[in-house]
């Protein structure tokens, strides 16, 4: 029986339509006036910047006519550019060969190192087509067994593994170079029969727990994941809260739905190609399997000028310089993987759709995954320059998990993220730029990120010493709230919109379920499915340039012969330049289109979801996870038990605590202090002998005390330490780690004198610390 709505109750739900209808055209053409000034804005000067370089190369062409030149120069560059298409249609047509090749040896992953296989994901008692690496240095490269060892898990998000192992400087060649021993998550093509992302996760805890075994001596592995492979960590980690040491996430999208307004279309995909029916339809007519190259389409559709053009002109320019590294590169992009359906569902529906994991929603082997539960230390890097993972994908999850950076502290985690300003999201990975900086730092600080205090930080780069190979940075870590964290974005209000889209995704998936898919799985054979996957676009266009197709025959010996007798025209030649203005036209007119496309597609999903109708058919989906209410966290049985001992402990509790009321007086640490910290937790008494587990019990509870009592917790210090002999050895510690006095900010000093007062220590002087070598030989 339907319940009626008095006639107050219908005036409300109209006026909060008419509100909603209103706030949705002004939304719109706010939108609108965004994207016509950015599109109008941005690709004018695009063009004033080409018109600017053409009008001096005509001039250059008329003085050369003048001189009776501009004929030859014509014929040198017909020469030239056709010589180079020949070049280039050839490595075209190893390209394809190298793809058939590959393909035919099971498309091994793409890493520069040798390695061996450890354990077999199709021997485990849930078979999958995972299977454990282990990396062979190279040679004059030594690992130590006893130093943390590294497990990196490669996206498998259409293409193959190798990507994190793609070249000398990579995160692989960091890692082996600093002696840690690295292992490497790698997959075959073919999923196994009944294969799901629970079956995947439990490989991996066990690839983890194989590690430990081989390494008894070493720290917990880090868990290193790349794009899919980050939020594939972090679902490892949620589901086996004690099996790793930290996690570095790089370019991983957790938070889905976030994004900023008119920079990142893909997220709208959803909503506009009818939520997760067309992955269950690109599988029932893969036979079940769900084709890699559907992904890697999509990805390329984001940048269509540089996939489609770009980087087929840069081969152009340099056919013979370019050759390996293109080779090389698009060896890893041509390399497509396969996921079952029941995988392909659960991404889409817990994660791109849902946005389950982010919100804590999101279910797994019967379990629900809740990113809180974490305990390892995370390391989170973005790009603003990634198109595929924008940073508020990247990191908003945090936001969603915790109630604030309070909440952080008292869970005892340690949250760092870092920004980069603009590189892309391949260039995460392969760079070697970022490969010889940001993956350099991040690994140098993972040996110390334990002795951090909890809390959510920035990771900064604050300055280089040094030059090539020599080149190394000075890093420091400042306390952020979460609300920096979301100010890297716009505010989250449109995020609401997409709830119709998860709703409207349950209910399609229904329905095809029901009316569809039985009539699909009947009409598709394993013929059909495999001629499917040969004639895919994506696939297609690489492979009608291999030595299969006929009309390539003349191709390799056309390219031997212009080898024999190449002759490049002249840089100068005024037809080069006028050439690389035109790829650059070439380029701009596919990104107008683009961005018309992506513009277009923001409207309609707006126009769609952001309707009256819609936002109240998706409300029951549109939720934002429910948190605890800040005040209520002093209040938490465990964090009442804590500060009822506030007075109790040793000289350990003493100065772990007296450090992080160092580190909270600051809001900022730079990692020499770190590393002198983690040095004196790890290898001096009575730290030492705790344990990697106590250290880390023993710094949470006293970052509690200091987050809910940092006047008392100075207040009761005597009791820690009742001796004069152990007061002043802490207090030579703290100092020590808290460096020379004249590189100390205020309020640390200050903070060091409180504690020196509160002790019935005399003043600190502008002297020099004595040096921990000092301090152990006196101990």
């Amino acid at each position: 029986m339907t319940r009626s709505c008095s006639p107050k109750e219908s005036l409300r739900r109209v006026a909060e339509d008419g509100a909603t209808l209103a706030e949705q055209w002004r939304n719109l053409a706010s939108l609108a006036n965004m994207h016509v000034r950015k599109i109008a804005l941005g690709h004018n000067e695009r063009l004033h910047r080409t018109l600017s370089k053409l009008k001096p190369l005509l001039g250059q062409t008329a003085e050369a006519a003048r001189r009776g030149e501009l004929a030859r120069q014509a014929q040198d560059y017909l020469r030239d550019a056709s010589e180079r298409a020949v070049l280039t249609l050839d490595v075209l047509r190893e390209r394809g060969n190298n793809d058939i090749a590959h393909e035919a040896a099971g498309t091994p992953p793409v890493l520069l190192y040798d390695y061996e296989v450890i354990l077999d994901g199709r021997d485990l008692s849930r078979p999958v087509n995972y299977f454990l690496l282990k990396i062979v240095p190279a040679k004059g490269v030594e690992t130590r067994p006893r130093k943390r060892p590294y497990m990196i898990i490669d996206p498998r998000a259409g293409h193959g593994a190798g990507i994190g192992g793609f070249k000398p400087d990579s995160q692989v060649g960091v890692a082996l170079n600093n002696g840690h021993p690295v292992y490497f998550v790698a997959f075959r093509p073919q999923p196994e029969p009944g294969q799901t992302m629970a079956d995947v996760m439990r490989a991996e805890a066990e690839f983890v727990a194989e590690i430990r075994r081989r390494h008894p001596d070493a720290p917990k592995p880090i868990v290193v994941g790349n794009c899919q492979g980050g939020w594939a960590a972090l679902v490892l980690a949620a589901a086996n809260p004690d099996i790793s040491g930290p996690l570095v996430i790089n370019g991983a999208p957790v938070a889905a739905w976030s994004g900023r307004l008119g920079e990142n279309p893909m997220r709208y995909n959803g909503g506009l190609l009818g939520g997760v029916v067309p992955a269950l339809l690109m599988a029932d007519l893969g036979a079940g399997v769900f084709d890699g190259a559907h992904l890697v389409s999509n990805f390329e559709e984001l940048n269509p000028g540089r996939n489609y053009f770009g980087k087929y002109y840069d081969l152009f320019v340099e056919p013979v310089k370019g050759r390996e590294r293109f080779l090389e590169f698009e060896k890893w992009w041509g390399g497509f993987h396969f996921m079952n359906e029941a995988e392909i569902r659960w991404i889409v529906e817990e994660i791109f759709v849902g946005n389950k994991l982010s919100r804590g929603e999101a279910r797994l082997g019967g379990r629900r995954l809740d990113l809180k539960s974490i305990r390892s230390p995370i390391v989170v890097f973005a790009s603003k320059g990634d198109n595929i993972t924008p940073p508020q994908q990247a990191l908003n999850w945090i936001a969603d998990t915790f109630t604030d950076e309070h909440e952080i502290r008292v869970r005892g985690q340690r949250i760092v993220y870092m920004v980069h300003e603009n590189v892309g999201h391949l260039g995460i990975f392969v760079s070697s730029s970022i490969a010889r900086k940001e993956h350099t730092e991040v690994t140098s600080t993972l040996k110390t990120i334990e002795a951090l205090a909890p809390g959510l930080y920035e990771m900064t780069i604050d300055d280089q010493v040094g030059e090539g190979d020599d080149a190394h940075f000075l890093v420091s870590f400042h306390e952020r709230k979460i609300d920096d964290l979301l100010a890297i974005g716009d505010n989250r209000d449109e995020e609401r919109h997409f709830g119709a889209v998860s709703l409207l995704s349950e209910r399609g998936a229904e329905i095809y379920d029901m009316a569809v898919r039985p009539f699909v799985r009947a009409a598709v054979t394993a013929t059909a499915a495999e001629t499917l996957r040969n004639v895919h676009p994506t696939r297609a266009r690489r492979r009608l340039l291999a030595d299969a197709n006929p009309l390539m025959a003349p191709v390799r010996e056309a390219a031997r012969s212009v080898e024999r007798q190449r002759k490049p025209a002249d840089p100068a030649n005024p037809f080069l330049a006028l050439e690389k203005l035109w790829a650059e036209s070439i380029i701009q007119t596919f990104d107008f289109w683009r961005d018309l496309r992506d513009a277009a597609h923001e409207m309609k999903f707006f126009g769609i979801y952001g309707s009256p109708l819609m936002n109240r058919i998706g409300a029951s989906h549109a939720y934002h996870r429910e948190q605890m209410d800040p005040g209520e966290l002093g209040r938490l049985p465990e964090v009442e038990a804590i500060l009822l001992g506030i007075d109790r402990g040793g000289f350990e509790v003493a100065v772990i605590r007296m450090l992080i009321l160092l580190a909270d007086s600051r809001g900022t640490v730079r990692r020499d202090r770190l590393e002198r910290s983690s040095h004196m937790l790890a290898k001096e008494e009575p730290f030492a002998s705790l344990g990697a587990e106590k250290r880390a019990a023993l710094i949470r509870e006293q970052a509690i005390v200091v987050e809910f009592e940092p006047q008392r917790a100075i207040e009761v210090l005597p009791r820690l330490l009742p001796g004069r002999e152990d007061r002043q050895r802490a207090m030579q510690l703290v100092e020590t780690i808290a460096g020379a006095v004249d590189e100390m900010e205020p309020r640390t000093i200050e903070t060091l004198q409180k504690m020196r007062a509160a002790l019935g220590l005399p003043p600190m002087f502008a002297a020099q610390v004595r040096p921990l070598q000092d301090l152990r030989e006196s101990a």
